[in-house]
């Protein structure tokens, strides 16, 4: 093989981050979950928005040096949803305990090779299941976001679908553009509240002597537990089917995404960051709007740091911008995205049997929606049930 020849062949094992302005707008397809999520955390949590923001930049960041895919990361649903309706009970502790709990329970699975025994009994109409469960819940989640501001969101919704035919001009750079002009025509006084965003250069702080062992255990019972069979529906089987069915070139295995997983959350918590994943949505929202490699991570990550490190004190003024019923848009793309990605699953009728149930319980509960599939996998499988 001639050097020219080698080199090529690399190029292609490793394809190299890119920072056009596709990954630009893709950066930003996640901002549907991410910002809910953190803004609860923040003013109903009292999570200081410093490690928060701090931590997630950092380890997006990595994830696009590392995957050079648009792998994503996220709040931790099943934990935020509980920790932010049941603020009252839970505390910053608990938090960052389910966070440590949850690290060392992935990388448990990914090094002792646990996943790769689960991996292997999974069928694709299980997978594509999983896939159309959550896209679903995107759907009907950024349908409920949308409500806030029906008219806002009707607006956008067409910009999106106009734009995202044409790809000339990348749909996500007008919505934030749009989003701001209604923020600001719904909210005038918005105008002088802006104004009081400031510089505050602040470095995020070591939280583990604030966790005790009391936070541990209760994290890990209320928040960590529960949490499992979402993160392994989601972060671990569908985002591993999604990236390789999108990024043959690129491609990552359960294992890889477990130990990733770990990782990342015995990092977070210690400098005060939140519980993390590696959601399938998130992919599918960054690829909606155009990200095709790990540079749309690179540049929301260096947002995020930067916003975290210089401007944490006016994070709450500097979400305002976005409007919730735009969030929700942004959210309904990344479903349809990702439901769309289900179309595959085969020809047979048994296998759409097994994609609708999976996807009806996922859209209720990951874990059941995986344990569902799996069983009537079986049961086709083994003839007792026939279509």
């Amino acid at each position: 093989m001639s050097q020219t020849e080698s080199t090529d062949t690399a190029a292609v094992k490793t394809p190299r981050n890119r920072f056009d302005r596709y990954e630009w707008a893709g950066a930003f397809g996640d901002l549907g979950t991410f910002i809910p999520f953190a803004m609860g955390y923040i003013m109903i949590m009292k999570i200081e928005p410093l490690g928060l923001l701090v931590t997630f930049g950092i380890l997006l960041i990595c994830s696009g040096l590392y995957y050079r895919t648009p792998i994503p990361i996220q709040p931790m649903k099943a934990i935020g949803s509980a920790a932010i309706t049941q603020a009252a009970a839970i505390t910053p502790g608990m938090v960052w305990g389910a966070g440590i709990f949850t690290g060392i329970f992935w990388l448990a699975m990914g090094l002792t090779g646990t996943l790769d025994i689960i991996s292997r009994m999974v069928t694709k109409p299980v997978v594509r299941g999983i896939v159309l469960g959550l896209g679903l819940s995107f759907i009907m989640e950024g349908i409920k976001m949308m409500k806030s501001d029906f008219i806002v969101a009707v607006i956008a919704l067409a910009i999106t679908f106009m734009l995202l035919a044409g790809r000339r001009i990348p749909a996500m750079f007008v919505l934030i553009i749009f989003g701001l002009i209604a923020a600001l025509v719904r909210n005038p006084e918005l105008f002088k509240e802006l104004s009081g965003i400031h510089f505050d250069f602040q470095l995020p702080h070591f939280v583990l002597g604030q966790i005790t062992w009391t936070d541990f255990v209760k994290g890990t019972l209320i928040l960590g537990i529960p949490q499992a069979p979402l993160t392994l529906g989601n972060a671990v089987i569908a985002i591993t089917a999604e990236n390789n069915r999108l990024f043959p070139e690129r491609p990552v295995t359960e294992k890889k995404i477990a130990v990733s997983q770990g990782i990342l959350n015995l990092i977070s918590p210690l400098f005060g960051g939140i519980p993390m994943c590696h959601g399938a949505g998130g992919m599918a929202g960054h690829v909606r709007f155009g990200a095709r490699t790990g540079g749309a991570l690179i540049i929301v990550g260096v947002f995020l740091l930067i916003t975290g490190l210089c401007f944490s004190s006016s994070v709450l003024l500097i979400f305002k911008i976005f409007p919730l019923s735009v969030l929700g848009v942004i959210l309904f793309f990344a479903g349809l995205e990702l439901a769309a990605s289900a179309r595959d699953v085969g020809r047979e009728k048994s296998d759409y049997y097994t994609l609708l149930a999976t996807a009806g319980f996922a859209i209720w509960n990951m874990g059941a929606g995986f344990i569902a599939g799996i069983i009537i996998q079986e049961l086709f499988k083994r003839k007792v049930f026939k279509v």
